[in-house]
């Protein structure tokens, strides 16, 4: 079947799949690092054991899903100089900058202080320890700034010179670079997406854990409400928020990458008058029309210039071997913006149920909410591949085409590492995410002895290891199945 692919095409394949693999960790552990800190912070204030026993059950996943996130992006920069030279001799004095930071501060921020996160609770201290959760934390959001502000200069590149000999791309003013236009907006859209994605992945666990007690006729635990007050709260006051973001977003999008919003927005036609939203829609990249469209008149104009007779240019006025696939963008767009209201509204449902004091006791919440779990990592793939598709034909936009970045590889040899790749990240990373859920199916409370409660002997490390002799002679603290 990969024989009918050219080389180009297979290495853009490649690159997908493995950074969609890649990019689904940290869209989790951006915001599982903050959450981790927020718990430690009302633990260390409170003294509450509820928070703690939401550390501990919480750094565990984390640090799972680190890993595989570090070992998954370690592949990618691999293809930089496989299956992309061109681009990376190209684009490397440029960009190349910003991605070594990237790994000198942010990576090596995160996994110098992930070990004292992990086990160091008992070893420095709690203030300490506290500075080594928040020095994680902000480690995530420093390597997400880093990589989407090389990301971001690939869309909107600014900066910079071309070479005329070697054609490659000479920086001129480095902070130009790193704060292009569209880096602001990609930034806050992404992290806050993140966010989200944490959140409902935190309140769908504690959906499946509430909705599992109400069937054994038991009351859930402290940490089990807690953990989903916390996640519907997020969602509640995050998911507007995104909303605004995406909107600003896409107005920058369509002042610096017209063709991307007009594939988005299904307009082959230009509309003088105002344009219309199409909510479905067939797209007919040969015939250039938008087949059984179904649209709102002049809606698209009011969102994008927020003026109902704006007239928006449509893909007509762009040529045809400029024009990113219509139907990949068009309809990637709309399972992100779908999923992005659906989150909104569960946030208003749980608004209205915690004002009628039933938050805990609301099951078609909890089953919507444990539906919704993997909802953020959809709406961030979703996304990423509006972003991405939605930019070819280049890889640097306006400056270098895909076609002209790729290495002078055979088909055959880029298709059998792609085989391969998936092959192993299916088996390893498959393995990876199957104990993550096991962890996750299990409740947040544990019968080790707690931090802070002296009568019961010592505990190692962060809880991660208590000693077996103190483990045996605790009292069971639950109710069976929780």
């Amino acid at each position: 079947m990969l024989g009918s692919f050219d080389a180009v095409l297979l290495a853009r394949i490649q690159f997908a799949f493995t950074v969609s693999f890649h990019f689904l960790f940290p869209a989790f552990t951006i915001g599982l690092a903050s959450y981790l800190a927020v718990l430690n912070a009302l633990w260390l204030k409170t003294r509450k054991h509820h928070y703690l026993d939401l550390f501990r059950y919480w750094v565990k996943i984390f640090a799972l899903a680190f890993a595989m996130g570090v070992v998954s992006g370690i592949v990618m920069s691999y293809q930089f100089g496989t299956n992309w030279s061109v681009f990376s001799d190209r684009a490397g004095p440029t960009i190349g900058a910003p991605m070594a930071y990237e790994v000198l501060s942010a990576f090596f921020l995160e996994a110098g202080f992930l070990g004292i996160m992990l086990f160091g609770r008992e070893k420095v201290g709690e203030g300490l320890h506290m500075a080594a959760c928040a020095a994680v934390a902000f480690g995530t959001f420093f390597s997400a700034f880093w990589i989407l502000s090389v990301n971001s200069w690939m869309h909107t590149p600014a900066g910079f010179e071309i070479d005329p000999e070697t054609g490659q791309f000479l920086p001129t003013d480095f902070w130009q670079v790193v704060f292009n236009p569209s880096f602001p907006f990609r930034l806050a859209h992404t992290v806050t997406a993140a966010y989200l994605t944490t959140a409902f992945i935190v309140g769908g666990v504690a959906a499946y854990h509430l909705l599992k007690r109400r069937r054994r006729g038991q009351k859930a635990s402290a940490a089990t409400r807690t953990m989903f007050s916390m996640a519907m709260w997020m969602a509640t006051l995050v998911a507007p928020v995104q909303i605004f973001l995406g909107d600003m977003h896409g107005i920058n999008t369509l002042e610096y990458q017209p063709q991307k919003v007009m594939a988005m927005e299904g307009h082959y036609e230009s509309h003088p008058d105002g344009a219309p939203l199409y909510l479905f829609g067939i797209p007919n990249d040969a015939e250039q029309r938008l087949d059984y469209a179904v649209g709102i008149p002049k809606l698209s104009s009011l969102i994008l210039k927020h003026d109902l007779d704006a007239p928006l240019a449509g893909l007509d006025t762009i040529p045809d071997e400029d024009q990113p696939p219509v139907a990949i963008v068009f309809w990637s767009f709309r399972i992100m913006v779908a999923i992005g209201f659906a989150m909104l509204g569960i946030g208003l449902w749980s608004l209205w149920a915690r004002w009628r004091g039933r938050l805990f006791e609301a099951p078609w919440l909890h089953r919507a909410a444990l539906a919704m779990a993997p909802s953020g990592l959809i709406a961030v793939l979703a996304g990423w591949v509006t972003t991405e598709v939605g930019r070819q034909p280049f890889t640097v936009y306006g400056h270098l085409r895909t076609i002209d970045s790729v290495a002078p590889l055979a088909a055959p040899a880029v298709g059998a590492s792609l085989v391969a790749f998936i092959v192993i990240y299916f088996a390893v990373f498959g393995a990876g995410t199957f104990y993550i859920l096991r962890l996750m199916s299990r409740p947040p409370v544990f019968d080790e002895p707690r931090l802070g409660d002296t009568s019961k002997g010592p505990v190692r490390t962060a809880g991660l290891t208590p000693a077996p002799e103190e483990a045996a002679r605790r009292p069971q603290a639950a109710q069976p199945g929780e």
